[in-house]
């Protein structure tokens, strides 16, 4: 049932559309606090990455908003049909969730994550928590998947939802009663050792991106790296006298793993261009503050540069990320996740390789090819950072050789 807003307030005496519009700004409030503190629960209590809380934060926000939508006028929304063909988690959705309804079509548009998401019309807009039901979750599943949502995704928005109503404790979780799809084995795309020789050489070394992007290529594929675990690398997780670095992996969990003579090579000639644009930044710092200051007229209009100037982001700290960032941008700044998957398609393409290609390849390329050359699983598993042994059999689908003593040994393009 709604809230009764006008018994908690004590608003009585006022019109119902005022209290209305107190109930929904309390519950939106009241929601919005119990996200974050599942958020910070998840950051604190179980070390989850950013990105995984981001998603989850996406997930719950994406269901509570279609839940307590309010169902708009049907002039104003016309009627969407879904498709009752769903698999999955769908195809088990009971009646429930759309009982009194002559058609699947007979739904109105509610505003929520993605255009076209539609509720049930027998299920009225929630005002608390332990109003939400199975019944909405069934709905919203089919509402996704009439949206195009696969069921590895289907999976994960479940998983959050529950993690969620889970962290509520409120005896209340309409996933109790919901399974999440069964997902086919994923068998991840592959390089062949060949491929990727022809991706590293295919980098032009002559200049400063060329001498990075070699040494990102390489430590994705020496060490397989996850994208985020490489745009983290810091200077002080560099050990190249004892052979390995230290990578901060999900849930903040610290590893080290051994890295090759090459990648070490590659990474070394890049920090030397490095240097090079630091000193060229910091020289740049004080002319490029005085050249900005010099054109004012007046204190006035000196103090309004000042403070444009201000706004930026000061060069004084792009120098600070440069101390401590290992990959750098053009400008001195910490380079993003979207940089490097630019940077692995680009030289894809120069290398001629007719395959959907992302940072995550050379991972799984990396993995793959250690088993095959007969590395042991259970070392693998602790260079790629799995807790289970289980993600790191998937490997094992390539493997036809027997296994071997050393990683490092096996390398497939260890140059000694």
């Amino acid at each position: 049932m709604p809230l009764n807003v006008v018994d908690e307030v004590g608003l009585s005496t006022k019109s119902d559309d005022f209290v209305d519009d107190v109930g929904l700004s309390m519950q939106k409030d009241t929601f919005k606090i119990k996200v974050d503190e599942f958020c910070d629960f998840m950051r604190l209590e179980r070390s989850l990455s950013p990105n995984t809380i981001a998603a989850y934060r996406r997930d719950v926000e994406g269901f509570l908003q279609f839940v307590t939508a309010p169902c708009p006028s049907e002039e104003a929304s016309p009627s969407v049909s879904l498709d009752s063909s769903a698999s999955s988690v769908v195809d088990a959705a009971p009646s429930a969730a759309s009982s009194g309804s002559s058609a699947q079509g007979n739904r109105d548009v509610v505003s929520a994550t993605a255009p076209g998401l539609v509720r049930n019309e027998e299920l009225e807009p929630v005002g608390r928590l332990e109003d939400i039901d199975e019944r909405y979750l069934w709905d919203y599943i089919n509402a996704r998947y009439s949206g195009g949502m696969r069921q590895r995704s289907q999976a994960r928005m479940i998983s959050a939802i529950n993690a969620f109503f889970k962290f509520l404790e409120s005896g209340n979780n309409p996933c109790d009663k919901i399974d999440s799809p069964k997902l086919p084995r994923y068998l991840p795309d592959v390089l062949s050792v060949e491929e990727v020789v022809a991706i590293l050489e295919s980098v032009q070394t002559s200049d400063f991106e060329g001498q990075r992007n070699r040494a990102i290529l390489e430590m994705l594929y020496s060490c397989g790296l996850r994208v985020s675990e490489l745009v983290d690398l810091r200077l002080e997780d560099l050990f190249f006298k004892d052979g390995f670095i230290r990578v901060i992996g999900k849930g903040n969990k610290q590893r080290l793993v051994p890295v090759g003579e090459v990648a070490i090579e590659a990474v070394e000639n890049y920090i030397s261009s490095r240097w090079t644009l630091i000193q060229s930044l910091k020289q740049s710092r004080g002319k490029s503050r005085g050249k900005h200051l010099d054109g004012a007229k007046s204190d006035s209009e000196r103090g309004v540069k000042l403070g444009k100037l201000k706004k930026r982001k000061s060069i004084g700290k792009i120098l600070q990320e440069a101390d401590e960032t290992l990959f750098l941008n053009r400008r001195g700044g910490k380079l993003t996740r979207e940089m490097v998957f630019t940077i692995v398609r680009r030289q894809v393409a120069a290398a001629g390789v007719q395959k959907k290609v992302s940072p995550h390849t050379f991972r799984h390329s990396f993995a793959t090819h250690l088993v095959e050359n007969g590395a042991d699983l259970r070392v693998v598993q602790d260079m790629l950072g799995h807790s289970s042994i289980l993600t790191t059999e998937i490997y094992t689908h390539v493997s036809s050789k027997q296994w071997m003593k050393d990683i490092l040994d096996h390398h497939p393009i260890k140059r000694v």
